[in-house]
């Protein structure tokens, strides 16, 4: 195990967007690597296809749809419980 937590955050540069990228990062710990994906970008698009992504943002904690990404938009409590914020 690599002793991280992947996060991806999918975004296409709103400021929704921009949001959550600021709350991710605000609550991420140490035990946290944060990217910021561009749905602009071809191939990050089929990658969130691939994932089921209907909306941005949308996070991604170790490969997984956070659930508050499934049908509302992420929130801090949501967040925190899909593990960001939380050392391994």
């Amino acid at each position: 195990m690599s002793g991280k937590r992947t996060v991806e955050i999918f975004s296409a540069g709103c400021g929704v967007c921009d949001e959550t990228v600021a709350l991710v990062r605000q609550i991420a710990c140490n035990s946290c690597e944060v990217s910021v994906l561009d749905m602009r970008d071809e191939q990050v698009a089929t990658r969130a296809r691939s994932l089921v992504i209907r909306a941005v943002p949308a996070v991604v904690v170790d490969g997984a749809l956070a659930g508050c990404c499934e049908n509302a938009g992420p929130t801090e409590s949501a967040l925190r419980e899909a593990g960001i914020g939380r050392a391994l």
